[in-house]
């Protein structure tokens, strides 16, 4: 992932996602606490979430100079917070065995090397530490939207639990998300190449997640247009 590639534009756009975002949070949850790490952090909307957990400190990392301005900004207000313009693999190295939870919230489908920066948290996460992941699913779904904020791939889960215990995670939740997300996605982004601008985005936040998240909440679903995953550093 370098700063030029990546000016933060889909998390712009996403800032208009409350819904979908408290539902993201929602899963997460159980494991926010302590020191928790958010890569990719934009502009702040998800930030402004993880401050309204029982957390101890936030390091809120982001490498688009835009998005850091925003960041800083939004977040001044809560001595908890540092913010980091840069990347989680140097601002990590310095901290070994330090974080209880590591977030990505649609980043790290963004670094080239996943397998690296999965490496580099495994190293900053103390013992029994968690790292909660969120990104895109379904290789076809991949659109020039995609390719044009810098996506290298979209996840299949199990290629994706089974980079995770190679490194030694332990697994403890992996699931596709937000199955009524694919078929828009599919059609607007893949087919028509449009791109989810702000109006979009609210339009089926509004209107269709809650209700994607009470059904999801029932079944679990057999694909989606995301992957989520939670995974355990052991003890000892």
């Amino acid at each position: 992932m370098s700063a030029t590639k990546y000016d933060g534009r889909d998390l712009e756009a996403m800032s208009f996602a409350k819904n979908y975002h408290e539902w993201i949070l929602a899963m997460f949850r159980p494991f926010l606490r302590g020191k928790v790490a958010e890569v990719g952090a934009g502009s702040g909307s998800f930030s402004e979430l993880l401050l309204e957990e029982s957390i101890a400190e936030l390091v809120a990392i982001e490498p688009s100079d835009d998005m850091y301005r925003l960041l800083v900004d939004e977040t001044k207000h809560d001595e908890r917070v540092q913010t980091y313009n840069g990347f989680f693999s140097g601002i990590g190295a310095e901290r070994p065995s330090y974080f209880d939870t590591v977030v990505y919230v649609n980043v790290l489908e963004h670094v080239e090397d996943d397998r690296g920066e999965l490496i580099a948290v495994f190293e900053a996460l103390r013992p029994g530490g968690h790292l909660c992941i969120f990104v895109p699913a379904l290789p076809w779904l991949y659109s020039a939207h995609d390719a044009s904020i810098g996506h290298h791939r979209r996840y299949l889960k199990g290629l994706l639990v089974a980079s995770a215990r190679s490194i030694g995670f332990e697994i403890v939740e992996a699931r596709y998300f937000d199955f009524f997300g694919i078929v828009p996605w599919f059609v607007l982004m893949t087919l028509l190449k449009t791109k989810p601008g702000a109006g979009k985005v609210a339009f089926y936040d509004r209107l269709v997640v809650p209700v994607a998240r009470m059904i999801e909440s029932l079944v679990t679903p057999p694909i989606g247009k995301n992957v989520l995953l939670v995974v355990r550093k052991p003890e000892g």
